[in-house]
């Protein structure tokens, strides 16, 4: 039993979202258009993923937040908010400074999830871990080899809802939902952003 909570919590920490968030662009800068692509990479992880990382910290540190992975939904929205604005400036900051269209679309579906996730969170402890994970998914199958990126992404998605679930933390509904949520905002972000 006790061994079935310590994989639950490695998954957890180690499939966070703000790992994800801070890898995802430089993963795909890296392999969409080389050191430059991962300098710009850098811009965006470190705006949407470092910045709420360190107010995360410091909040947790405070006593703002109860830790790190913001389990008291009633913390939530002034948090959702922060990334928001700096997500939105991210996007801006990209778009006007010519970076490629790839890049753009990766911090355009961190707004969506948001977009979708956030406003639920008010109500309801939707996932942000599945979420972030299931779109994280869909983003790096669209520019690497769909099939295989969808069969292990689609067991690590699932690996992660389950230590969601295992730790108390959401129930399976929570976790699918996050997951679907995730999913279906990178899924139309790229439909509308990279052909």
């Amino acid at each position: 039993m006790r061994q079935g909570r310590v994989a639950a919590r490695a998954v957890t920490e180690v499939f966070a979202p703000a790992p994800l968030v801070i890898g995802l662009p430089l993963v795909v800068g890296a392999t969409t258009n080389g050191w430059a692509g991962v300098a710009w990479g850098a811009v965006a992880s470190g705006l949407c993923g470092g910045i709420p990382a360190v107010v995360i910290w410091a909040g947790v540190r405070s006593g703002r937040f109860t830790d790190r992975h913001i389990g008291d939904r009633k913390q939530r929205p002034w948090l959702i908010g922060v990334i928001v604005a700096l997500v939105v400036v991210t996007l801006l900051l990209l778009a006007a400074l010519g970076a490629p269209r790839v890049m753009v679309a990766a911090v355009a579906a961190m707004l969506a999830t948001l977009a979708i996730v956030g406003p639920v969170t008010h109500w309801w402890k939707i996932s942000f871990h599945t979420a972030v994970a299931s779109g994280s998914v869909v983003f790096l199958a669209h520019i690497w080899p769909a099939l295989p990126v969808y069969l292990v992404g689609g067991l690590l998605v699932a690996v992660i809802a389950w230590g969601r679930v295992r730790l108390g933390d959401h129930t399976a509904a929570q976790a699918v939902a996050g997951a679907a949520a995730g999913a279906a905002a990178t899924w139309g972000t790229l439909a509308a952003l990279v052909p």
